[in-house]
């Protein structure tokens, strides 16, 4: 199922392997996304190929200054012709949503997207409505445009199951996307290009199932808590990972894994999805951030630091 979604992104997308990587990782994790990355390196496009390739229903949402959470969950509406209310459903009612550019859109509006994000539902007056299963946020969010938007808060960035990076492409892809768009390559309808689903909602339930039995070794356990509190007691950190990070982590690497048709985690499993795993859940000391520190350089020295089990 993955080589053939690989394939069929592939007719779309070039020079993005890692993040799709990624992506699929997060997909098989049942967890959520944040996509960062400067306008115009496929973000948008590499979503909207990687549901084609799935026999599910996509939905997007503009994320701008004035978005009302109604908007994004539903509301309550006034039926004259039966006196009484019924639930119109939002965007949110679907299997993968786009949440575009989720930093335009003030705190409150964001906030819509907690409960659906930790819950997999909506509660209007009381009442629960649930999501469709699968479902997935991916959200993108432009790192270098600060003027009119609003930092995602920690608590929603921890329900992010990774934040991955999306930066530009080799040289020899970013030649042939521009031999592509010269063959007429339609952004606009991915199909036309030839993606076509070749998995279904019963395909993912059952990968994920498969993730769920990768073995995960004691000395394996203990290694990603070590690296989880590390985060807590290093002096240019203000906030750590939290245990649901940890958690986060320890279903990266068992995705990880599987993708690499292993039955088992190994510590390089680990390394390699820790930064999407952690790096939107810590927050650095203000003075470390001045002198140019990043999470990722953090992450680094602590995966040099930590002991590898063997």
């Amino acid at each position: 199922m993955i080589d053939k979604i690989r394939g069929e992104v592939g007719k779309v997308i070039v020079g993005q392997e890692g993040v799709l990587a990624g992506f699929l990782a997060a997909l098989l994790a049942d967890g959520h996304i944040l996509l960062e990355g400067v306008p115009g390196v496929a973000k948008t496009l590499l979503v909207k190929t990687l549901a084609a390739t799935f026999s599910v229903d996509m939905g997007r949402i503009q994320f701008t200054p004035d978005l009302m959470p109604s908007d994004v969950t539903g509301q309550l509406m006034y039926e004259q012709h039966t006196n009484s209310f019924t639930f119109r459903k939002g965007p949110v009612f679907t299997n993968f949503l786009l949440a575009d550019e989720i930093n335009r859109t003030p705190p409150k509006t964001q906030a819509a997207l907690l409960e659906v994000m930790e819950e997999r539902q909506v509660t209007i007056s009381g009442t629960p409505h649930a999501l469709p299963n699968p479902f997935m946020v991916i959200a993108t969010q432009n790192p270098i445009e600060y003027e009119g938007t609003y930092p995602l808060p920690e608590a929603q960035l921890d329900r992010f199951l990774a934040k991955i990076h999306v930066g530009y492409p080799e040289r020899d892809a970013e030649q042939e996307v521009l031999a592509r768009h010269n063959s007429g390559l339609n952004l606009h309808d991915v199909t036309a290009s030839g993606v076509r689903p070749v998995a279904s909602p019963a395909d993912l339930a059952q990968a994920r199932a498969e993730v769920q039995q990768v073995q995960v070794e004691a000395s394996i356990l203990s290694y990603i808590t070590e690296i989880v509190r590390a985060t807590r007691v290093s002096p240019i950190v203000d906030l750590g990972v939290s245990p649901r990070g940890g958690v986060a982590l320890l279903g990266l690497a068992k995705a990880w894994a599987w993708m690499g048709r292993r039955t088992f985690v190994t510590p390089d499993d680990v390394k390699a999805i820790a930064k999407p795993g952690l790096r939107h859940r810590i927050q650095l000391q203000p003075e470390a951030e001045l002198e140019g520190v990043t999470p990722d350089i953090v992450l680094d020295g602590l995966l040099e630091s930590v002991p590898v089990p063997r």
